[in-house]
């Protein structure tokens, strides 16, 4: 059967319909790469990082979709600017292991009495460094989708009890860059910046004598073996910062109603998210510390007015720094607190 050139032409409009809605829809499912450098049973990449992943497919219905690679792309601390220069669409890290300066305001979630659980911490961190902070204006080149802070942060050794603010004199401490690097060392010790994978190692060699950490780090990097003495402070001795970014570029691509849905489950939801996880990992280092008979104990009175004394001098540093661009960072500290609930 012939057909005619009407009946031809409507063929090929109706074709070319199909064809270019077959394009569209193709165009519009995107899967992104996550740079994940953390230990794939890590408590953070189980409880946080892969449920994320699976929330973003499920909100935005399968068009987006969120692949954790099984390898990093490159080491924790370039993991910032692999996302910015889109070597990776998604990655996550420390603030403090990028060495300049473009992240100054966070250093707010770094200080020490900021929050005795993660989530409070994570929700609170969020909420000011992102907020009045202005925490997007400091992460350029990507889309910040999260903030988090891990539990109290805590001191590890293997050498002595701390009774007083002279025995921290002399010992050497792994830390992770950031706030808690000065503050050890105006406490008295020697510092050394390693990544957390390296620790297991430099501490059973006897390279360091002990470590600045969160509970969970004892369960989760096997240093039970290596370490006598837990050291707790009320708020944490300090927090790290964290941050999961996108390429923004990257993000752009991604149709409005989907950026939507992926904001909804990103933000304060994640940092609930990755709070929980964060408490989950701590009990476990709780056990494991009890299990190997390490001594936990709460820091003297005159030892923890000892870090208020250096703490203070760090945070009237920071919010004279910061003033200058204008930001209210002794307003911005105290809101923090009051959020995450520590009486200071």
């Amino acid at each position: 059967m012939k057909l005619n050139l009407k009946t031809r032409a409507l063929t090929c409009v109706g074709a070319t319909a199909i064809a270019l809605s077959f394009a569209s829809s193709a165009m519009a499912d995107t899967t992104l790469a996550l740079s994940s450098w953390l230990p794939p049973r890590h408590p953070i990449v189980t409880g946080a990082i892969k449920p994320w992943a699976k929330q973003v497919e499920e909100v935005t219905d399968g068009r987006v979709t969120v692949r954790v690679l099984a390898k990093p792309l490159g080491p924790p601390p370039a993991h910032y600017d692999m996302a910015a220069d889109g070597i990776a669409d998604i990655t996550y890290g420390l603030h403090s292991f990028t060495t300049d300066d473009r992240f100054t305001r966070s250093r707010i979630g770094q200080f020490s009495f900021i929050g005795d659980d993660a989530v409070a911490g994570s929700k609170a961190f969020w909420n000011v460094y992102s907020g009045p902070l202005e925490a997007q204006k400091e992460h350029e080149g990507t889309k910040l989708l999260g903030l988090f802070v891990h539990g109290p942060g805590m001191l590890h050794n293997n050498v002595r009890q701390i009774d007083t603010a002279d025995d921290f004199a002399g010992l050497k401490i792994r830390v992770p860059g950031g706030y808690i690097s000065d503050l050890m060392s105006g406490m008295g010790s020697t510092t050394l910046f390693m990544s957390s994978g390296e620790v297991y190692e430099k501490l059973s060699r006897g390279v360091i004598d002990g470590v600045t950490f969160p509970y969970d780090a004892l369960a989760a990097f096997k240093l039970t073996e290596d370490v006598k003495y837990t050291m707790k402070v009320p708020g944490g001795l300090y927090n790290t910062t964290w941050f999961m970014v996108m390429n923004e570029d990257k993000w752009n691509e991604i149709s409005p109603e989907d950026q939507a849905a992926i904001e909804a489950i990103s933000g304060e939801a994640f940092a609930t998210l990755v709070g929980e996880a964060w408490i989950g990992a701590d009990e476990k280092g709780s056990a494991a510390a009890e299990k190997a008979g390490i001594t936990v104990y709460d820091a003297p009175a005159a030892v923890v007015d000892a870090i208020k004394s250096k703490a203070a001098d760090a945070e009237v540093a920071w919010s004279e720094a910061i003033s200058a661009d204008g930001y209210d960072g002794a307003a911005a500290l105290q809101e923090l607190r009051k959020q995450s609930g520590v009486d200071f």
